[in-house]
């Protein structure tokens, strides 16, 4: 991923992200060093307005890094609600299960959201899966 995007991703900084996109967006689903994509690194840091306009944009929501976490699963570990729900409604894959060590072996972004404590996200999230399946 090019620096432009990370920085862009990480600051929140949506202006940024809208102008990379106008001006290749194809780099949206480029990945950094360590296999996440610009709206998976918005989503750990809960940037919505990024998360959003890469949405907007057709951003693969469904990519997968370390321990198989997607963009929702990491919103959800990193207690982002807003970004969860963006992510859930605009069709991520809520089938996907973490893989490896880490605590993430088989769970879902809802098992994820109940374990931390986030019983209404987990709820919205388990029904949206069930419509998904």
């Amino acid at each position: 991923m090019e620096k432009d995007w990370q920085e862009a991703a990480l600051a929140g900084d949506v202006v940024r992200i809208k102008a990379l996109l106008e001006a290749s967006g194809d780099a949206r689903d480029s990945r950094d060093r360590y296999g996440q994509t610009a709206v998976m690194l918005a989503a750990v840091h809960g940037r919505e307005a990024v998360v959003r306009a890469l949405i907007e944009a057709g951003a693969d929501l469904d990519v997968t890094a370390k321990y198989g976490l997607s963009a929702i699963m990491l919103a959800v570990v990193n207690h982002h609600e807003a970004v969860a729900r963006a992510l859930a409604e605009a069709g991520a894959d809520l089938t996907l299960r973490g893989t490896g060590d880490g605590g993430f072996f088989g769970k879902s972004a809802a098992d994820l959201a109940e374990e931390n404590g986030q019983s209404d996200l987990a709820r919205v999230l388990r029904a949206a899966e069930a419509r998904q399946t």
